[in-house]
């Protein structure tokens, strides 16, 4: 199994009323700025064990798991799960986050996928609490136009039935084994020691002797309101702190979307971020920080310096 460099702590925040579990590597201290790292989409904080461990300085770094992954529940109420998940959601408990952490105090942040969409819409809220972002491939998605409304509510409450009935809930897996050879299969770059050592983070030995994902099923319902790309501009119109916005070699946006959304349209919207860097890393997928720490991690630290 995958040999941890940086040993992470763990503590319990409370944030809106939620216990929320964050990861903690390193110490603060007088001339250090928070590095605060969220992850995406059906992963977790301890995702990023990789990164750090290739991180050549000492950081103090913050990463929460969010509301319905990992260790963080979606609900205050024991054994119960939201069927809901917003971005205002995501963005207000960044925000209470950073009053825990770094009160009086700019952070780097950094967001992957989900988090990378999540971080660029708060800093065009909240520019004065962002030092310096990294934004790894959080692309937003495909503009939409009002008359799409009524399918889209449509579709939202009847996968909200879906949810309730139990036909969306995450398959078990029989051992942490068969976790990993699931993200092995998810991501063809992934080694056999990062994928055991994931999978011990990704899941957990349920009661039946099954391994369940960290992901509460709720995250898989289509959100019920449209994409707003207007709104979305005018917030990263309103970013103005250095952004450094971080792509894979491998188009993620056209294995997704297949015409639908491209990279090209997806240059073109960033474009209006005042102080703006694209890198691209190399041999990498989606899960870049999975496939590519060192390369990560050394483009992180130029740029936040």
């Amino acid at each position: 199994m995958y040999q941890v460099q940086r040993i992470a702590r763990s503590e319990r925040v409370p944030i809106r009323g939620l216990p929320y579990h964050v990861q903690i590597w390193g110490e603060p201290g007088p001339g250090k700025i928070p590095l605060v790292m969220v992850h995406g989409w059906m992963d977790v904080a301890a995702s990023y064990q990789f990164v750090v461990d290739a991180f050549k300085q000492d950081h103090y770094i913050i990463a929460p798991d969010w509301r319905g992954f990992g260790q963080t529940p979606s609900t205050a109420a024991p054994g119960h799960c939201a069927d809901n998940f917003w971005f205002p959601d995501y963005m207000a408990d960044l925000d209470f986050l950073l009053d825990h952490y770094a009160p009086d105090q700019a952070v780097n942040l950094v967001g992957h996928s989900l988090g990378g969409n999540v971080v660029l819409l708060y800093a065009g809220v909240r520019p004065e609490r962002v030092h310096r972002l990294v934004n790894l491939e959080g692309f937003g998605m495909p503009a939409t136009q009002p008359t799409q409304a009524p399918k889209r509510y449509a579709t939202w409450m009847d996968e909200l039935k879906k949810l309730h009935r139990g036909e969306m809930d995450l398959k078990p897996y029989d051992s942490s084994a068969g976790v990993a050879r699931r993200l092995m299969k998810t991501n063809r770059r992934l080694s056999q020691d990062k994928a055991e050592w994931l999978a011990q983070h990704w899941a957990q030995a349920n009661a039946q002797g099954q391994w369940s994902i960290l992901g509460e099923p709720g995250h898989k319902i289509t959100g019920a309101n449209l994409f707003r790309l207007d709104e979305v501009l005018a917030l990263y119109q309103s970013a103005t702190m250095p952004v450094l916005c971080v792509e894979a070699s491998d188009d993620s946006l056209g294995q997704w979307w297949k015409g639908k959304f491209t990279r090209e349209e997806y240059h073109a919207r960033i474009q209006c971020i005042a102080q703006l860097e694209i890198a691209v890393i190399q041999d990498a997928g989606h899960m870049m920080h999975h496939d590519q720490p060192q390369a990560l991690a050394a483009l992180i630290e130029r740029f936040i310096q």
